[in-house]
Order: C-alpha cells, then sequence, then structure tokens
C-alpha cells in the first residue's frame, strides 16, 4: 500500500467528489504542515527572483517585506491557488501591483471622496451567526458612472484593507443587498472588481457572501458574474430571501426591511462602525472590586467614543487563580504564529473551546523578539465567561511566557466573542510590579501600543482544534441527508410553482397570438373592402 504521506508531499491538492444519487459529498485533502512550509519556502525563493528583481516601480517595498516575513500571509495565497506555485505566484504578482496602484499601505479616510462616504452604498456594521463582520453592499444606491469608477473602486479598497489591518485573519461575511434593485444600478466592471478584491487581492478574506432578494430581471447579469468567478467562490455564494436570511444572520443584526430588529442607518460622518475606532481609551476606568472564585482583577471598561456608536463594552479578563504560572494538562497550545513589532503571539486568528473538560482551556503563547522588558495586558468582551492567567503582566527581553485562558462554570464560547491583546515596550528603567505596570499603561501613548485581535470558536461534536494549517490535512466537507433533505423539497417545491407559472405564461401567449392574428385579419379585410367595395374572400 502506498504511504500516504509520501503521495501527499508530490501531490498538491486533490478533490474528490462523490455523487450518490442526490447526494454530494466532497473530500478535500491538502498536503501536511511540512510540506506546506516547503511551498512557502519555495513561493518566496521564486518570487524573489521572478519577480521581485526591480521593486522601484512595480511593488511596495512594505508589501514585499511582509510578504517575505509573514508565513499566513503566504500560507492564504496558497491555498486559494489549491497550492499550485505557479499559479500563486501570478495571483500574488498581480495582488501587489494593485496594492500600489492604489497605495493601500497609506489610505485612511481622507484618502476617499466624501461623497461616497455619504451615500451609503457599502458599510461595515454587525456580525452573523459565526461571529463575521457583515459588509453591505446596497446596490440600489449605486448609479453607474464611468467617471467615478477609479474613485468608487478605492472607496470599497478602503473598507476592505482598513478591516483587513484592524482585524488580520478574521473573515467577512458579505450581503450584497439587491432589494428594489434594477439594471441602472448594475455595473458589470465594478462588480468584476469586488470580486477580484476576493478572489485575487484579500485570500481568506471572504466567509460567505449571501445575495439578497436578487431580482429576476438580473438574472441575464448574474450570469455573467458567474462566469468570472471560480469554483471556490461560487461555493461560497448563497442566495436568500426574507424568508431564510435569518439562518445566516440574527435578527438583532438585520434592518426592519429584512425582518429585523436592528434600527441602526448608516450616515456619514462620522464613519459609525467601530472597526474605525480606537478601543483603547487614554485612561479605562478601573473597578476594584472582589471576584467571587478569585483573587481581585481590576476591571477596565472601554467605552465608544463616538455617541453614534451602538455601545459594546469591553473588560479586562479576570484572573483565574494566585498560583504561580501553570503549564494546564490538556490545554489547546497554538501552531500559527501573529507576527507583531514586540511580541509574536500564538494562535494567530482564534482560540477554540469545546464541550470537554480538556478543551476548555487554551493557551496564548507570548514571544517577546525586543530587547527590552514588554508589557502585555488581556480584555475580552465577555468578562463573566472567562478567566485568563495572567491578564496584565510583562515579558522579559527575548523570553515567552504562556497566557491560561479557560471558561468560567458551565459557561460556552460564542462566535461573538472577541480578546484583545495590548502590549507595549517598556523602558530599560521600568520595573514589572503591578504599581509599575499601572503607571506605564497610564503614561504610555497610543502609537506605541501594539494590538492582537482573537475570536472564539466552539467545537462542534470530535472535530479537533488544529490550527488553520494543520487542520487542512484533515479537513472533509460533507453535506448529510438529513440536511438536505428540507432543501430538497423547498427546490422541488419552488420547481413545481415555477413550471405552473410557465405553463400558465404560455397559454396567455397562445390566446395573445390568436387574438393580435385576428384582428391582423379583420384590418387587412377591412383596408380592402374599403378600396375595392368587395369581400377578399
Amino acid at each position: 500500500m502506498t504511504d500516504a504521506r509520501s503521495v501527499l508531499s508530490e501531490q498538491v491538492s486533490l478533490i474528490i467528489t462523490v455523487k450518490v444519487d442526490m447526494l454530494v459529498v466532497k473530500f478535500e485533502i491538502f498536503p501536511l504542515k511540512q510540506d506546506i512550509q516547503k511551498k512557502i519556502q519555495e513561493t518566496r525563493k521564486r518570487f524573489c527572483i521572478e519577480y521581485a528583481q526591480d521593486l522601484s516601480d512595480k511593488y511596495d517595498s512594505r508589501d514585499v517585506d511582509r510578504l517575505r516575513k509573514d508565513d499566513v500571509l503566504v500560507d492564504g495565497y496558497l491555498e486559494w491557488r489549491h497550492f499550485v506555485v505557479e499559479d500563486t505566484l501570478k495571483m500574488i504578482d498581480e495582488s501587489l501591483q494593485w496594492r500600489k496602484e492604489f497605495k493601500l499601505n497609506d489610505i485612511n479616510e481622507s484618502s476617499v471622496q466624501k461623497s461616497l462616504f455619504e451615500s451609503g452604498m457599502h458599510y461595515l456594521h454587525g456580525y452573523d451567526k459565526e461571529g463575521n463582520k457583515l459588509f453591505w453592499f446596497r446596490v440600489k444606491l449605486h448609479m453607474k458612472d464611468v467617471k467615478m469608477l477609479t474613485e468608487k473602486k478605492r472607496y470599497v479598497a478602503f473598507w476592505l484593507e482598513s478591516y483587513a489591518r484592524r482585524e488580520p485573519g478574521i473573515p467577512l461575511t458579505v450581503i450584497f443587498d439587491m432589494s428594489e434593485a434594477g439594471l441602472s444600478c448594475v455595473d458589470m466592471d465594478l462588480i468584476k472588481y469586488i470580486i477580484n478584491c476576493f478572489q485575487v487581492y484579500y485570500p481568506r478574506l471572504l466567509s460567505k457572501m449571501l445575495m439578497y432578494e436578487m431580482p429576476w430581471i438580473m438574472n441575464a447579469a448574474w450570469k455573467m458574474v458567474k462566469n468570472m468567478l471560480s469554483q471556490d467562490a461560487i461555493d461560497k455564494l448563497k442566495f436568500v430571501s426574507k424568508r431564510d436570511i435569518q439562518n445566516y444572520v440574527d435578527r438583532e443584526n438585520l434592518p426592519s426591511y429584512m425582518g429585523g430588529t436592528d434600527p441602526f442607518k448608516f450616515s456619514y460622518p462620522p464613519l459609525p462602525d467601530d472597526i474605525f475606532q480606537n478601543p483603547i481609551s487614554e485612561t479605562g476606568q478601573e473597578d476594584d472590586t472582589e471576584s467571587k472564585d478569585d483573587d481581585l482583577e481590576a476591571k477596565d471598561t472601554l467605552e465608544p467614543s463616538s455617541p453614534t456608536l451602538r455601545t459594546r463594552n469591553v473588560y479586562l479578563a479576570q484572573d483565574g487563580d494566585n498560583e504561580g504560572s501553570i503549564r494546564w494538562k490538556g490545554s489547546r497550545r497554538p501552531t500559527v504564529t501573529f507576527k507583531g513589532t514586540s511580541l509574536c503571539i500564538s494562535p494567530n486568528d482564534e482560540l477554540c473551546f469545546g464541550h470537554r473538560e480538556g478543551e476548555k482551556r487554551c493557551l496564548i503563547m507570548l514571544n517577546n523578539v525586543t530587547k527590552n522588558q514588554v508589557a502585555f495586558k488581556v480584555r475580552t468582551t465577555a468578562p463573566e465567561k472567562y478567566r485568563v492567567k495572567p491578564s496584565n503582566s510583562s515579558c522579559g527581553a527575548g523570553k515567552s511566557m504562556e497566557i491560561t485562558v479557560s471558561l468560567h462554570g458551565g459557561s460556552l464560547c460564542s462566535p461573538q466573542d472577541r480578546f484583545l491583546i495590548m502590549a507595549a515596550e517598556m523602558e530599560p528603567c521600568s520595573g514589572g510590579g503591578s504599581t509599575d505596570l499601572a503607571q506605564f499603561w497610564k503614561g504610555v501613548p497610543k502609537a506605541k501600543i501594539m494590538e492582537h485581535r482573537l475570536r472564539c470558536r466552539m467545537l462542534e461534536g470530535i472535530k479537533s482544534a488544529l490550527s488553520p494549517v494543520t487542520d487542512r490535512s484533515h479537513k472533509m466537507e460533507t453535506n448529510g441527508y438529513q440536511d438536505l433533505h428540507p432543501t430538497l423539497l423547498q427546490l422541488m417545491a419552488s420547481s413545481s410553482r415555477l413550471e405552473q407559472k410557465m405553463d400558465h405564461c404560455l397559454w396567455w401567449q397562445k390566446l395573445l397570438t390568436v387574438l393580435v392574428t385576428a384582428l391582423t385579419a379583420l384590418g387587412f379585410s377591412a383596408l380592402y373592402i374599403q378600396y375595392t367595395g368587395d369581400w377578399p374572400f
């Protein structure tokens, strides 16, 4: 029998589709972790040799430096191109040229025309059921204008780039709101550009795309759009209506015309979404109250800086106990690393919790990459659920530290839960005691604070909490009969209704044809009688 390890090291990516009656089961097999690392190194080496010889005109040097250092970035390109290095290089080349063309490393609010913000065509607001941010496209507010196409592209790029900086590694759910939209609102050039943003420029950024209430008159335009999409992108598309959009987004995150209860209305200025506001206030409110289970730890409450923001309080997580540095047996150890200016942090994007005892604790690994001591603290949006040890401390120069995050009591994690790790380099004279840290955080400038955000994910059943890279070697996507049965029944019912309507339309078409033919014949007969005085027959 052939060794699976040797087979996977030779092949790039394999997708097997098995059809059983109307059930489609897809198995997607990816290379092993060590083979992925080889692909990353090969991609970097070939890109530097074949594409990056002359950086002055083609790319922004900051993008090239990031490509050389960030494994997760290169891995994202490779995964989207099924680990085919040749295709990945072309994708990176196109992406980096686009980034330089729109000057994305320097883009900010002032780079975009004010009228585009005021139109409310695009904005970030709310979350789906998986905890992904919602990116709204209000199609009816868009009018095709060739002169404004470049500015509209920059407008879209601003939102995506700002989110990617703020929430690295966390995908978006896009809602194409096509209610009340007509053909005059369809701009194929802009649609193609938006598709390229998710297919080429921002790999891994798209979670799914919800096409809401697409009018039948836009079917022809949609067929053109579909031809531009890869199969991976098509798989992420979901056509929804007011009846079933709540399968993906809760009511509290939907506007009233979609059957929701969210009163939010986009207005500008200012940018109303908290994704563009700095969540760190100059001095947080500290409440020194005693915890029931643990020794006391200050709660640092953050209030939004703008009154237009919907209030979301973030607190300093509480310590679980006062024992020394503990390495919990059974805690989940991360393998993918975020490389920051002062700390390398693992995991890169999410903490995975489960229902079993050994799955209720996760480790956050910190590695100080500076020559000085680095102070850090951890905040969470759900302090009543989690215990963090340590939540406010410092890490010595060149040293590593583990933070244990555990679910408290019978709490379960939610996709909306977030953790924020803040870190800042300390001066050599600063100490590491709690008093010194409290004074340090009061005086540290915002510009010197490094931030890294983590979301939470609850594992289902016996799925392992492997990292995004290692988990792909075990990835299998299966839709069961139980899930497909209601959908198939709905499709069959819709198909039956459409057939009835088509038959009805054909009957009317035949009737109208007969009537038009009869009227035409009568008209010609009347003219004939008028000029000749005799019947034509």
